[in-house]
């Protein structure tokens, strides 16, 4: 199935307005997080979201927003003292799962495990942490407070301080056959060429990810903007040569063998349609993603 375009929040100045552009241009998923536009996402998402009953939605759990903790320590969720601003504990997962549920107005159709190498080096300790995080989702999946959930990380993978088979494992272990674990969000783009390389060879996250049946989110398919920049009319030409700078860099992460969705966040309804046409497009071939990786190098 062909990757398809998703809202994100991440960089959004205006959710609302955004996330509402990104829905008339066809767009039926959108992910957030509680720490994204200053804590301020998911409370914004909402009205897009009941007006919008079709259009799918993740969030995520581990950062604790500037602006929810003296919340936090009121409700006395943190076990210990978090410097680093990041949690994973099994009590603060739930708390940060209800209010997200309360801002958002609905229970959220997948709710990723966020930068979990966050403040982490070392891998046993790693395993700990989302082995608890595992825990406290699959209960709040038995439970019906969300529908599924993943990993989304940026580093994590690409460092080695996790795998893909080692958290399909591991949601084995918690959960059981029947295991909620659904997804992946790692960055997938010009800039992070090498996962792609991988998976034309048939390895790596991307291949692992499609052997063990999950979905996985492309993240920063635009390098936080940096790549428009760098889109020359050669690299352009040897990508797509009908297609505009940001539709050619688009067409690699859509391309990638085992992507699912394509997390975009842009802001106007012309941003919007200009990726429109670069999901329109015919895919890169796996000829042309190698000669892509060739030039670009990994």
């Amino acid at each position: 199935m062909s990757a398809r375009l998703a809202a994100g929040t991440y960089r959004c100045r205006d959710v609302s307005q955004s996330v509402a552009a990104a829905v008339d241009a066809g767009v039926s998923w959108v992910d957030t997080a509680p720490n994204y536009a200053f804590g301020t996402a998911e409370t914004s998402l909402r009205p897009v979201l009941d007006a919008c009953p079709h259009v799918r939605v993740s969030t995520k759990v581990g950062f604790v927003p500037d602006s929810d903790w003296r919340a936090v320590r009121a409700a006395g969720v943190l076990p210990y003292d978090h410097d680093q601003g990041h949690c994973l504990a099994h009590t603060y997962i739930a708390w940060q799962l209800a209010r997200s549920r309360a801002r958002l107005g609905r229970t959220p159709d997948l709710v990723f495990v966020h930068n979990p190498e966050h403040g982490r080096t070392d891998r046993t300790d790693l395993s700990r942490t989302l082995t608890e995080a595992f825990e406290g989702l699959e209960g709040a999946a038995d439970a019906g407070e969300i529908s599924g959930y993943g990993v989304a990380t940026w580093a994590g993978l690409s460092s080695g301080m996790f795998t893909i088979p080692g958290l399909t494992e591991l949601a084995e272990t918690v959960g059981g056959p029947d295991h909620h674990f659904r997804a992946v969000q790692f960055p997938v783009s010009l800039i992070h060429l090498a996962v792609v390389a991988d998976a034309l060879d048939g390895r790596g996250a991307l291949a692992e990810a499609r052997e063990a049946g999950l979905d996985v989110f492309a993240s920063a398919p635009l390098g936080g903007g940096e790549l428009l920049g760098a889109m020359t009319e050669e690299l352009v030409r040897i990508i797509d040569s009908e297609a505009s700078p940001a539709q050619a860099a688009l067409l690699v992460a859509l391309s990638a063998p085992g992507v699912s969705h394509v997390l975009l966040s842009a802001g106007t309804p012309a941003h919007w349609a200009d990726a429109r046409g670069a999901a329109a497009r015919e895919l890169l071939s796996p000829d042309r993603l190698r000669k892509v990786v060739d030039v670009l190098g990994t």
